[in-house]
C-alpha cells in the first residue's frame, strides 16, 4: 500500500491535516488502531461520561505512582477510535488564550505567533452566536468545525456568571473572540444535537473523496532509511510507503512512544530495549504537561439541578428523546457557563479556568452523596511541573510509562489553595444566596494551608490535556523535536502535527489547538500560508496593579 501522505492517527489534528491535503488533490492513507464512533454513546453530548471510560473506545493508560499526590495512579484517557479524543472528550471549544500563542513563538516556534495561529482558528470553524453576544469579526463562518452555545436555562448559569460580576471580575461575551478574561458563556463542539468531533467534521468529508482512504492496524514503527522516513510499518506485517511524506498525529502520548519504537529518541533510553538510535533527539517524551483541576462543590437550596434526571427513568426519556429527534438534555455537555481570571496583580493574563456545572458529579458519573447540587471545575493554566512518557518495553502493544510529576513545585500548591479561596468568595456573592445551603466539597471547616493542601493531594483530577512530549522549537535546540514547519528534526520526509509539539500548554481545554495545528500543519506541508492577522486582543488595563 502507498500514498502521497500517511498519516498516522485518525484524532483531531490528523483528521484535519487528512482533509486538507485530500482537498489540494494529493492521495492519503490514515492509519488508526481505534474503531468506529458510530453509537449514541459517543454522539450524544449529555453522555460524555461513557467514551472515555470504555475500553472500546480508549487507551486505558493510567499514570505511574505520582510522587507529589501520595504515590496516586491518575486516569490518563486517550481516545482510541474514529476522531480520539475529541470523540470521547467533553466537547468543550477553546483557542486558547493570545498571549499563549506569543509565548510559543517567544520559545522559538516562529511564525505561530497569535497573528500568524488566528487565521486557522477562523478557517477551522463554523461559529453560531444563538443571538449570545460575540464579534464575527473575530470568529469564522464556513470552517468545517461547529461550534455552539448551551441554551442556559437553567438559572443557575447566569448566577455563576452575575456572581463573577459581583466578586468583581469582568464579564465577556465571547472568551474565544478578541476579550478571554472575565465571566460568560462557554462554548461546545455540538452540531444539530450531535457531537461535532473531528471525525465528522473532517474524516467523513475526507473519506467521501477518492483520494483518501483509512487503514486499520497498529503501528509498530515509522521506518527510517539513510536519514528519510519511508514508510509505516503495522503490527502484522503491512507495510504503507509514503511517497511524499509521513505525519505523526498519534496524540502527546502515543507520537512520542511511536518515534521512540522508531529509533528517534535519547540513544541512552533505547539501548536497554534494544532500538538503535536512527536519531539521537534528547527531548523526544520530555516536556509532558498537563491541567490538574478540583471540583468545588456546593449542596443547593432548591431542587433545579440536574440531579432530578440522575435516575434511569429520566435517563431513559432523555436518550429517548435524543435518538429520535436530537433535542433537549441530551444534546449538550451541561458545562454551560465559564470564566478564565487572573490569580493576581501582575498575572498579565488569565491563569485559572473555571467550567461550571448544575449538578455535583464527578467526571466517571458518581454523583454526590448530598444529591441535588453543583460545582465548578477549577485549576491553574499554567504549572512550572514538567513529566515525560517513555517506553515500558519495546513491544508496541505494551502501554508507555506515564509519569506528570503533578504537583512537584511549590507554586502549584499556592495556585491551587488560590484557586479555592477565590472560588469560595464567587460562591459566597449575592448572586448564589437564593440557591446555596452548604459546601459539599471540600467542606466549610478546610480553611488552613495545610488542610488545603492534604484535600488537593487527596481530590485533585487531570483536565485530560496532556501535551508539550515533542516540543516544538528551532533547529538548534537541543530539546526540540519538531521545527517550526512541524518537520521531526533530523528525519527527512516525518511530520509532527498534534498536541505533543506544544511548547507550552494553552489556556483551556485543548482540542481546538490541536484541530488548529492540524489546519496549520497541511498548509506547511503544502508550502502555502494563510496571511497573518492584524486583530489586537483585550489585555486588562491594570493587570500590574489589579487582580481583578
Amino acid at each position: 500500500m502507498e500514498a502521497d501522505f500517511v498519516i498516522v492517527g485518525a484524532g483531531s489534528a490528523g483528521c484535519a491535516t487528512a482533509f486538507r491535503l485530500a482537498e489540494a488533490g494529493a492521495s492519503v492513507l490514515v492509519v488508526e488502531h481505534g474503531g468506529t464512533d458510530v453509537g449514541p454513546f459517543i454522539q450524544m453530548p449529555a453522555a460524555l461520561s461513557y467514551p472515555m471510560n470504555m475500553g472500546l473506545y480508549d487507551w486505558g493508560y493510567v499514570t505511574e505512582p505520582e510522587p507529589h499526590l501520595g504515590g496516586r495512579r491518575l486516569a490518563t484517557p486517550r481516545g482510541k477510535v474514529i476522531g480520539g479524543s475529541s470523540s470521547t472528550n467533553g466537547m468543550v471549544y477553546v483557542r486558547g488564550h493570545a498571549r499563549d500563542f506569543d509565548i510559543w513563538s517567544e520559545m522559538g516556534a516562529d511564525g505561530w505567533s497569535y497573528a500568524d495561529v488566528l487565521p486557522y482558528f477562523k478557517r477551522m470553524e463554523s461559529w453560531h452566536d444563538s443571538g449570545h453576544g460575540g464579534d464575527p469579526t473575530w470568529r469564522g463562518i464556513d470552517g468545517p468545525l461547529h461550534v455552539t452555545r448551551g441554551p442556559r436555562a437553567n438559572p443557575l448559569y447566569s448566577a455563576f456568571v452575575e456572581a463573577g460580576r459581583q466578586a468583581g471580575y469582568e464579564l465577556t461575551d465571547d472568551y474565544n473572540g478578541e476579550k478571554q478574561e472575565g465571566f460568560g458563556p462557554m462554548e461546545q463542539t455540538v452540531w444539530r444535537g450531535r457531537r461535532w468531533s473531528a471525525a465528522n467534521a473532517y474524516m467523513r468529508p475526507a473519506l467521501a473523496m477518492e483520494n483518501c482512504d483509512l487503514v486499520r492496524g497498529l503501528v509498530e514503527k515509522i521506518e527510517i532509511e539513510e536519514g528519510r522516513a519511508t514508510a509505516v510499518l503495522l503490527k502484522g506485517g503491512k507495510r504503507i510507503v509514503a511517497r511524499r511524506e509521513i505525519v505523526l498525529a498519534a496524540g502527546s502520548i502515543n507520537s512520542p512512544k511511536i518515534l521512540l519504537q522508531s529509533g528517534v529518541g535519547p540513544a541512552e533510553e533505547l539501548a536497554p530495549f534494544g532500538i538503535e538510535a536512527k536519531v539521537n533527539r534528547p527531548g523526544v517524551g520530555k516536556n509532558l504537561q498537563d491541567h490538574l483541576e478540583l471540583y468545588l462543590q456546593m449542596a443547593s437550596s432548591q431542587p433545579i439541578t440536574l440531579y432530578k434526571h440522575w435516575n434511569l427513568v429520566s435517563k431513559a426519556v432523555i436518550g429517548a428523546q435524543w435518538l429520535f429527534t436530537k433535542t433537549g438534555l441530551g444534546t449538550s455537555n451541561q458545562f454551560e457557563s465559564a470564566a478564565f481570571i487572573r490569580s493576581a496583580a501582575g498575572v498579565d493574563y488569565p491563569d485559572i479556568q473555571y467550567h461550571f456545572l448544575p449538578m455535583a458529579v464527578r467526571y466517571d458519573g458518581q454523583a454526590a452523596a448530598e444529591g441535588h447540587g453543583f460545582q465548578a471545575h477549577v485549576g491553574p493554566m499554567r504549572s512550572p511541573s514538567r513529566g515525560e512518557v517513555t517506553l515500558a518495553s519495546p513491544d508496541p502493544e505494551d502501554a508507555p510509562k506515564i509519569l506528570f510529576n503533578y504537583m512537584s513545585c511549590e507554586k502549584d500548591w499556592q495556585d491551587f489553595r488560590t484557586c479555592i479561596r477565590l472560588t469560595r468568595e464567587i460562591f459566597a456573592q449575592e448572586a448564589f444566596k437564593p440557591f446555596l445551603k452548604h459546601e459539599i466539597q471540600p467542606g466549610a471547616a478546610v480553611q488552613s494551608d495545610d488542610e488545603l493542601d492534604d484535600f488537593i493531594r487527596e481530590h485533585v483530577e487531570s483536565a485530560y490535556h496532556p501535551c508539550g512530549t515533542c516540543r516544538m522549537g528551532r533547529a538548534d535546540d537541543p530539546m526540540a523535536v519538531v521545527d517550526p514547519q512541524v518537520r521531526v528534526i533530523g528525519v527527512e520526509g516525518l511530520r509532527l502535527a498534534d498536541s505533543s509539539i506544544f511548547p507550552q500548554v494553552t489556556n483551556g481545554n485543548l482540542n481546538g489547538p490541536s484541530i488548529m495545528v492540524g489546519e496549520k500543519a497541511a498548509d506547511h506541508i503544502l508550502g502555502k500560508m494563510l496571511p497573518p492577522s492584524n486583530a489586537q486582543p483585550w489585555m486588562h488595563p491594570n493587570w500590574r496593579i489589579a487582580q481583578r
